[in-house]
């Protein structure tokens, strides 16, 4: 027994030594990264920088070693085509938990904002690694009275046949409707990790409407309403609930703006009415985006491609949940067209970027853009038949160099005369 117990011991101090050894050399790595990354750091320019300049000139800067904060709290001023002009407060963070190096970053923001069209605005929002990446928890929370420009249905076919209530639906001459509502919005996603990179996941998402009115009261034959008849929905209010699942596949080395690395998701969406859905539904998504960078030495240099779809497999959505320009799940597809320009229950849509830095210590930079979208209409049209194109270009301002967080200011064209300002943090895709 004695010698059981010693030969036990022996053995449980050599298991301790070695966890500790490999805990050591984990950390040192860690330690080793950081270090490079906070260098690297020291050599950029943030908006944090140009205020200690303005403000404490004869200040000391700080190690390379310490870490610079998270945290961006700033004016929420934007501008588009479909909000107007806008002003609030925002608030983003970004943290890696843990000492896992490979520990992807950790994302969240806030806001409350109005706008010049009457839009209010409030939301939360989540996308959570736990440290190496066991977890992933994605989410957000609104309430906002809103304003929704509506074209209409479909992808702008000029030559349309059919009804003169086919005709407004479809809307070719692109006239603009304009819906108001109150809208709240609850939904929840958890990932788990089953490989390297790899996530599996479910959740759910509540998407409500109320007291929705045509602007324009005097014409009953508005897209919306013509809709709303056909699958026999109300046309003052709408749920749209259901389960979500998803798979997961990330390598990307920045959530905020990414040099590298690939990021896909694919998933479907299931409106339940025993969970209180107007209609039931089932959608299928996916989200594909690709970056590639072109100098080991400046790698911000980087062409980014991105696709996004959403197809309607069976059931009604509600015409305010159809998928389109500006729908994806961070709002910012179509930049040159306002929000939902195009829609359609089969939509896809794709962009290319070029980014890159314009002075040596990244304070600003640049990027080129092009996209084309295509939908169904409901009237003979099918997906990928018909292409609209759009494109510009812009300019970003590095907020927040510990995060990657930047100011973007964008200008873009697309057709129908459509074109805008687009100003927000952080990148498009």
């Amino acid at each position: 027994m004695a010698l059981c117990a010693g030969v036990a011991n022996n053995a449980y101090g050599q298991a301790v030594g070695a966890d500790s050894l490999k805990k050591d050399s984990v950390q040192k790595h860690a330690l080793k990264l950081q270090r490079k990354e906070a260098v690297a750091l020291s050599k950029q320019y943030d908006v944090g920088d140009l205020a200690n300049a303005i403000f404490h000139p004869h200040k000391r800067p700080d190690s390379v070693l310490k870490k610079s904060s998270g945290i961006t709290v700033i004016p929420n001023v934007a501008a588009n085509p479909t909000i107007g002009s806008q002003i609030g407060i925002k608030a983003v963070a970004g943290r890696k938990l843990g000492n896992d190096p490979n520990t992807l970053l950790s994302v969240a923001a806030t806001s409350a904002s109005i706008t010049t069209k009457g839009i209010i605005y409030f939301y939360v929002n989540h996308n959570v690694y736990t440290p190496g990446n066991k977890w992933n928890f994605q989410g957000s929370l609104v309430a906002a009275k809103t304003v929704t420009p509506d074209f209409g249905l479909g992808i702008g076919r000029q030559n349309v046949e059919g009804s003169e209530a086919d005709k407004i639906l479809a809307d070719p001459q692109r006239k603009v409707y304009t819906l108001k509502s109150l809208y709240f919005n609850f939904r929840e996603k958890v990932y788990k990790e089953i490989q390297k990179g790899l996530f599996v996941g479910a959740g759910v998402s509540f998407d409500i409407r109320r007291n929705i009115e045509a602007k324009d009261t005097t014409n009953k034959l508005t897209p919306s309403r013509i809709y709303n008849e056909q699958h026999g929905l109300p046309q003052d209010r709408y749920s749209a609930n259901g389960l979500l699942f998803n798979v997961q596949y990330t390598t990307r080395d920045n959530q905020n703006r990414a040099y590298k690395g690939i990021y896909a998701d694919a998933g479907f969406r299931i409106n339940q009415t025993w969970m209180g859905s107007t209609k039931s539904a089932v959608q299928f998504t996916t989200d594909f985006r690709k970056y590639f960078s072109l100098s080991e030495s400046h790698p911000e240099h980087v062409i980014a491609f991105w696709n996004w779809g959403s197809y309607l497999l069976g059931g009604t959505l509600p015409y305010l949940e159809i998928p389109g320009t500006g729908r994806d799940g961070s709002f910012r597809s179509g930049r040159g067209y306002t929000s939902t320009y195009f829609k359609g229950t089969q939509y896809n849509y794709s962009e290319v970027e070029y980014r890159f830095p314009i002075l040596n210590n990244k304070f600003v930079s640049g990027v080129t853009f092009f996209n084309l979208q295509t939908a169904n209409d409901g009237l003979g049209t099918k997906l990928f038949r018909v292409w609209q194109p759009g494109g510009g270009g812009g300019l970003r301002v590095l907020f927040n160099k510990a995060t990657r967080t930047n100011l973007c200011l964008d200008y873009a064209w697309g057709k129908y005369g459509s074109k805008g300002f687009f100003l927000g943090l952080n990148e498009a895709f």
